[in-house]
């Protein structure tokens, strides 16, 4: 089933709703190689996204709803997290600018949000940042595509291959010696900590796999 304008706005609310639920687990990720805040400031942005999609009523496209929260993402969370996800949804939105999306249309709005993180954080795979989980989950969908066909659920099946990697790639985190940011001053000590843009990440990409899914039992 293609994906429409309220299935993207499902996946702001269900991102907002697993960012509430993990806050502190993310806060202790980002305190033990970070600032300590990365929980609370994409809660706050994300519950605020929520509100700013309510308030400007029924939207005509995925891309016009991820459009609307990359702007209150950007403006709202501090740190690096505002701009590197805000980013994400910017450039999905592009992607997404027509009134549904079929897999292929979905795997690309995924590359297109990898790129937007890549081109605003400037770091690499390995690096142990968020850029480790979007690269799976990229990867992950672009090769989905190939598999699914035509099939109904098709667009789901590529955000939960997607979601998978980036679970996948926000723990392959863990082991990496930081050499980015605010958590590459540790050097050895950075070791052993999963990097909570990452693990964020995988919990954003997992609501828009659910929310996917939950459309496509909905409406067929």
């Amino acid at each position: 089933m293609p994906l429409d304008a309220s299935w993207a706005e499902s996946w702001i609310r269900l991102s907002a709703q697993a960012v509430a639920e993990h806050r502190e687990e993310l806060t202790a990720l980002d305190t033990a190689i970070g600032d300590g805040d990365h929980g609370t400031n994409l809660d706050r942005g994300l519950r605020a996204a929520v509100t700013a999609l309510q308030d400007a009523g029924e939207l005509p496209t995925p891309g016009a709803v991820l459009k609307r929260a990359a702007t209150v993402l950007i403006s709202t969370v501090g740190g690096a997290a505002g701009p590197l996800i805000g980013t994400a949804f910017l450039r999905a939105s592009r992607e997404a600018d027509a009134p549904v999306l079929d897999a292929s249309g979905t795997a690309r709005m995924v590359v297109a949000a990898c790129e937007g993180v890549l081109a605003r954080g400037h770091a690499e795979v390995g690096d142990k940042t968020m850029v480790d989980a979007w690269t799976a989950a990229a990867r992950a969908a672009q090769e989905a595509v190939t598999r699914v066909g035509q099939s109904a659920d098709a667009p789901a099946v590529v955000l939960e291959a997607a979601a998978g990697a980036a679970a996948a790639g926000a723990a392959a985190t863990e082991p990496m010696r930081a050499r980015r940011g605010r958590a590459s001053f540790l050097g050895e000590r950075s070791r052993g900590h999963r990097d909570p843009g990452a693990e964020s990440t995988s919990l954003i990409l997992a609501a828009a796999a659910r929310s996917a899914r939950q459309a496509c039992e909905v409406r067929g």
